[in-house]
C-alpha cells in the first residue's frame, strides 16, 4: 500500500482526438443544439460548476482517505461521451484523461461483479446473467463495500446491482433476495427485478416503473417517475446526507442508462432483417417525451457504421469461423434501425448527465466536493454496426471491451491531462482500494495504477486478460472451464483464442478497425509465438500472476504506447467519429 501523501486520482479515459473535437463542438454551443426535442425541464438542484482550481496540486491536496463517488453506466460505449456535455465540463476538462480503459469480460454481471471483487470472472465465477448465473451465483459477503466500511468509510449503493438480483436467492442466505441487503453497505437503494409471484410491480428494466430496497424495505412508488431521475434524486439525497458525516463516504451509483428498458415506444423497431432475411437484433431504452430527437439532426447513422454509409469490411473469410456465423449483410432496414437504437441510446445518456451534473452540484454545495475523488465509468461498451455483428457485446472486439472512465480529485482540476497506461475494471477496484488505504476483500487479480496517475506514464508492460463465455464451441483441451474465448490485449495487439481451435490477432496500429486478422501471417509470427507462450500462463491466472512482465516484443514504453493509442483513436475517428 502506498503512502497516504500520494493519495491522488483523476482520470478520463476519452476518446484521443475526439475528446479534443467534441470539447470544441461544446464551446461552439453544441450543448445548446436541441434539434426537435420540446423544451427540457430544469434540471433540479443547484448549477453544477467547476470553481478555478489553485493552492496544492496532486499528491499534497489529496486528503489521507478522500471521499470517493464511482457512477457507472450500463452498456455505455467510449464515443458515447459525444453526448454528456456535463461529464466533458465538469470531469473531462478538469482531470487525467486515460486514453486506454477496458471492461475484460463485456457482459453486465461479469464485469459487475469483477468490479465489487476486484477479480476476473474466472476467479469469480459469474459467467453470465441468465441461470445458473447471475446474481444467484454471486458470493457477496466479502466486496469493496467491505473492505472500504472495515477502513473507517461510510457506503452507500444506489441503482442497478447485479442481474437477477430480486429475482434469484442470495447465495449468502440462501434466502429470496428482494429485501436482501448484502454485507458492507450502510445506505442500499437498489433496483429489485422481482419474482413472477411477487406483489411488487415494475422491474430494474423498466425505466417507468422501477422497484428499490431500501435498506431492506421495498419502495414501490416510482410508477410513472423516469428511472434516471429517480436514481439521481436519490444520489443527491444520499451525498447531503452523507457530507454531514465526519467520516469519508463512499458511494457507488448505477445507472441503467443506456441499456435496453421498458417501455418501448411505439416507433421503436420490433423486427428487423438484414439483406438476407435475418434477424438482426436492435433493442432500444426508453427515453422520456421531452428529449427525444435531440440528436436526430446530429446522428445521421449508427455508431458502428462508417461515415461513408458503407461496409467498411467486405471480406470476413480471415475471421474465426464461430464469428463469421455472427456476421451479417445489414442491408438499409437494419442500418436505419441500429440509427434509430443510437439516438435512443444518445438521449439516455443525455438525462444520465444531466443528473450526474445534480450530484457534482450538490457535493460542491455541501463542501464534500473538496474532498471527493468522482469517477464515471460504464460496465462494458457495445458493438452497434460494426463487423455486420449489429448490435451485442461480449465479443473481443474493440467497440465492446472499451470503456469511459473519468476521474478527477483534489489537486487535479486544474487541466487537462492524458495518460496512456491501460486501466481496467479490476484495476479500477485496486486503485480505488489504494486511495482509501483499504484491504482487498479478494486476492486482487488487478494493480493499482496510482503510479501512473500521480506520476505519469509508466508504459505497457503488463497484459489485460479479455474472456468471454458462448462464443464458441469446440473441444480444445486448454479450456477447462465454461470460457469459449480467452485472450489477451497489449498496446499494440489484440490476440483472442477461440475453443474452436481458432485464433484472431490483429495490430491495432496498423489496422485499428480490427479488419484484417494476422494470425497466420509470417510477418507476425514472432508476435504470436510470444502471445502463444504467454496464453496458458495467464488464462486462469490468479492474483499477481495475472501481472507478469510481458516479453519484449509486447512491452510499450510511455512514449511507444501514446503513439501507439494516438494512432488507434485517429484511425477510428475517422472511419466512425461523429462530426
Amino acid at each position: 500500500m502506498r503512502a497516504s501523501a500520494a493519495r491522488v486520482w483523476y482520470v478520463v479515459i476519452g476518446v484521443g482526438l475526439v475528446v479534443s473535437l467534441l470539447i470544441a463542438l461544446l464551446a461552439r454551443g453544441e450543448g445548446d443544439t436541441r434539434g426537435q426535442a420540446p423544451v427540457e425541464p430544469p434540471i433540479k438542484g443547484p448549477t453544477a460548476t467547476v470553481a478555478a482550481a489553485g493552492g496544492p496540486t496532486g499528491a499534497s491536496a489529496m486528503p489521507k482517505q478522500p471521499n470517493v463517488v464511482l457512477v457507472m453506466a450500463d452498456d455505455m460505449r467510449v464515443d458515447d461521451l459525444a453526448f454528456a456535455p456535463n461529464l466533458r465540463k465538469l470531469i473531462a476538462e478538469h482531470g487525467v484523461s486515460f486514453e486506454n480503459s477496458f471492461a475484460p469480460f463485456p457482459l453486465c454481471c461479469p464485469s459487475r461483479a469483477s468490479f465489487l471483487t476486484g477479480q476476473y470472472a474466472h476467479n469469480h465465477k459469474v459467467w453470465w446473467h441468465d441461470p445458473p448465473y447471475g446474481y444467484g451465483a454471486f458470493d457477496d459477503s466479502r466486496t469493496i463495500a467491505t473492505s472500504l466500511k472495515d477502513a473507517g468509510y461510510r457506503t452507500g449503493f444506489i441503482g442497478k446491482y447485479l442481474n437477477r438480483y430480486g429475482l434469484a436467492r442470495s447465495k449468502v442466505t440462501g434466502e429470496p433476495s428482494a429485501r436482501y441487503v448484502p454485507n458492507g453497505w450502510d445506505d442500499w437503494r437498489a433496483a429489485v427485478e422481482p419474482p413472477g409471484e411477487s406483489e411488487i410491480h415494475g422491474n430494474t428494466y423498466d425505466y417507468m416503473d422501477t422497484p428499490f430496497n431500501v435498506n431492506g424495505t421495498i419502495d414501490n412508488n416510482y410508477r410513472g417517475v423516469y428511472q434516471t431521475d429517480v436514481i439521481g434524486d436519490m444520489s443527491v439525497d444520499m451525498s447531503r446526507r452523507f457530507a454531514r458525516g465526519k467520516k469519508p463516504f463512499f458511494m457507488y451509483v448505477n445507472y441503467i442508462a443506456p441499456h435496453h428498458g421498458q417501455p418501448n415506444p411505439p416507433d421503436e423497431p420490433t423486427y428487423v432483417e438484414d439483406e438476407d432475411g435475418h434477424e438482426v437484433h436492435v433493442v432500444t431504452p426508453a427515453v422520456p417525451d421531452w428529449v427525444r430527437g435531440r440528436f436526430d439532426d446530429r446522428i445521421e447513422r449508427a455508431s458502428g457504421v462508417a461515415r461513408t454509409g458503407e461496409e467498411i469490411e467486405l471480406d470476413v473469410s480471415d475471421k474465426p469461423r464461430e464469428l463469421q456465423k455472427r456476421i451479417q449483410p445489414l442491408g438499409e432496414e437494419a442500418k436505419d434501425a441500429l440509427r434509430f437504437a443510437t439516438r435512443r441510446r444518445a438521449e439516455a445518456v443525455y438525462v444520465m448527465d444531466r443528473n450526474i451534473a445534480r450530484l457534482v452540484a450538490e457535493l460542491q454545495r455541501s463542501g464534500a466536493w473538496e474532498d471527493t475523488v468522482f469517477a464515471f465509468t460504464s460496465d462494458n461498451g457495445m458493438i452497434i454496426g460494426e463487423h455486420g455483428l449489429g448490435m451485442t457485446k461480449v465479443r473481443a472486439q474493440e467497440p465492446s471491451l472499451r470503456v469511459p472512465l473519468l476521474v478527477t480529485g483534489p489537486g487535479l482540476r486544474a487541466k487537462e491531462q492524458k495518460r496512456y497506461d491501460p486501466i481496467s475494471t479490476v484495476d479500477l477496484t485496486a486503485t480505488i482500494l489504494d486511495l482509501a488505504d483499504a484491504a482487498a476483500s479478494h486476492t486482487p487479480d488487478g494493480q493499482s495504477r496510482v503510479t501512473s496517475l500521480l506520476e505519469g506514464d509508466q508504459g505497457w508492460s503488463t497484459p489485460v486478460v479479455t474472456e468471454a463465455v458462448f462464443t464458441s464451441r469446440g473441444k480444445d483441451p486448454a479450456f477447462t472451464d465454461l470460457r469459449g474465448t480467452i485472450g489477451i490485449r497489449t498496446s499494440r495487439y489484440s490476440y483472442t483464442r477461440y475453443k474452436s481451435g481458432e485464433t484472431e490477432l490483429y495490430d491495432l496500429v496498423e489496422d485499428s478497425r480490427e479488419d484484417t486478422n494476422v494470425a497466420d501471417d509470417p510477418a507476425y509470427a514472432e508476435v504470436r509465438a510470444a502471445l502463444d507462450a504467454l496464453w496458458p500462463r495467464i488464462k486462469d491466472c490468479a492474483g499477481t500472476e495475472c501481472s507478469v512482465e510481458l516479453p519484449k516484443e509486447l512491452t510499450a514504453t510511455p512514449a511507444t504506447n501514446r503513439d501507439n493509442t494516438v494512432a488507434y483513436w485517429t484511425a477510428i475517428t475517422a472511419a466512425y467519429g461523429w462530426d
